[in-house]
């Protein structure tokens, strides 16, 4: 994994790419088993951001509903 800061959307775009790539059989046999490990941190991340808007989003409407 990279050094660099993920965030929900590129590690969308990288998933898109990689089953585009998968499709098309621009990856070699010997770089699937990565490819496929990668796939599934970037999942995981997804994942976990989304449920933690998903409770961030319960909160603030808890929330609101409370202020009335």
């Amino acid at each position: 994994m990279s050094k660099e800061k993920l965030n929900y959307e590129s590690a969308v775009a990288e998933l898109e790419q990689i089953v585009k790539d998968i499709e098309y059989g621009e990856i070699s046999v010997d770089d699937l088993s990565e490819k496929i490990k990668r796939s599934a941190v970037l999942i995981k991340f997804c994942k976990q951001k989304l449920k933690s808007t998903e409770e961030d989003v319960a909160e603030i409407l808890k929330d609101m509903s409370e202020d009335k």
